[in-house]
């Protein structure tokens, strides 16, 4: 295992803080319990609450910003934060009118996001992500897993709470965004988790995991590689599928690769994708390409597909300004 790295027990707590370092005009840094928060905080707003297990960066903690998250909170690699984290962030980030954890679809992050639930004692609500259309179980969690979808779901949502929006309107808006998005993703090769040292899965050098997990679960199927083209279609199948929709729909479309997937490739699958889905009557109004939703350094790529409707285009395109992502 090559890797930039003291000790395993200070890289989540050291990476938090040279993010911050970073970009210290937008964030803060609560070491004890650990999270990343606004360094301006809002007034009179909802405020929007996240975290998971660190190893999948810029998620969340790069989101956290004008127009997305108040405060993210990093768990250990692959680890989901524990409730006492995610119950400073939002007492801390809380401006007011309540606060919206929004949580992927692992069992971990479940449980700690409804301990944390059952311990604050502010207004607050509940949103679950579960974007992932390649399993309806696995064994990290039950149900369709959250993943790369989760970056729509935290911008437009986001954007609704910077507007204005209340609570229950927040979390609305959040369940369509959800209901409307499917991901797919596969993998080229595993990623190492630093506390194991060794790959999380094997695989061949002429394989590929269909349907992989941005912690390394298995797919729907190993299949052996293949030209882009037909990757992308491979990967379009089971989106459309789920999504159902019909010629002529809006839609925004997110390639995300996993850590290990050069950007040339990324905008070659963003070229295809988009290609094929104006073949099958789609219209794709807007675009996200880039390294958003990672697992460590494991080497592939998800498609992410939203159908739109004028009030997301609306949120989507409204101005964001967090390390990761901004306009």
């Amino acid at each position: 295992m090559k890797k930039f790295i003291n000790s395993v027990d200070d890289l989540v707590p050291d990476s938090a803080a040279g993010l911050v370092m970073a970009h210290a005009d937008l964030l803060a840094l609560n070491e004890d319990p650990l999270f990343i928060h606004r360094r301006v905080p809002k007034r009179g707003l909802v405020a929007l609450v996240s975290g998971g297990g660190s190893g999948h960066e810029p998620l969340h903690s790069g989101y956290v910003g004008h127009g997305m998250l108040d405060a993210a909170c990093p768990g250990l690699v692959f680890t989901a934060p524990v409730p006492d984290q995610i119950v400073a962030a939002a007492q801390r980030v809380d401006a007011g009118q309540g606060v919206l954890l929004i949580v992927k679809n692992y069992a971990g992050d479940c449980t700690s996001f409804q301990m944390a639930s059952d311990m604050l004692d502010i207004d607050h609500l509940t949103l679950l992500v579960n974007d992932d259309v390649a399993v309806e179980n696995s064994t990290h969690t039950t149900g369709r897993r959250g993943v790369a979808g989760t970056v729509i779901v935290e911008k437009m949502v986001g954007a609704a709470a910077e507007a204005g929006a209340d609570l229950y309107e927040c979390k609305a808006l959040g369940d369509r965004v959800n209901a409307s998005t499917t991901s797919m993703g596969i993998a080229f090769s595993s990623c190492i988790v630093p506390d194991a040292a060794a790959p999380t899965f094997d695989i061949g050098e002429g394989e590929m995991e269909v349907g992989v997990g941005i912690h390394g679960e298995p797919g729907r199927h190993r299949r052996s590689m293949m030209p882009a083209d037909k990757i992308v279609a491979m990967l379009l199948e089971p989106i459309l599928q789920d999504l159902r929709l019909e010629r002529g729909r809006q839609v925004l479309l997110h390639v995300n690769g996993f850590g290990g997937t050069p950007l040339i490739e990324l905008h070659l699958l963003n070229k295809l994708a988009t290609d094929q889905l104006r073949e099958h009557g789609l219209q794709v109004q807007r675009w996200l390409v880039g390294n958003h939703t990672t697992s460590l350094e494991m080497a592939g790529a998800s498609l992410t597909l939203t159908a739109l409707d004028d009030e997301m285009v609306s949120m989507w395109d409204a101005s964001v300004i967090t390390p990761s992502l901004r306009w």
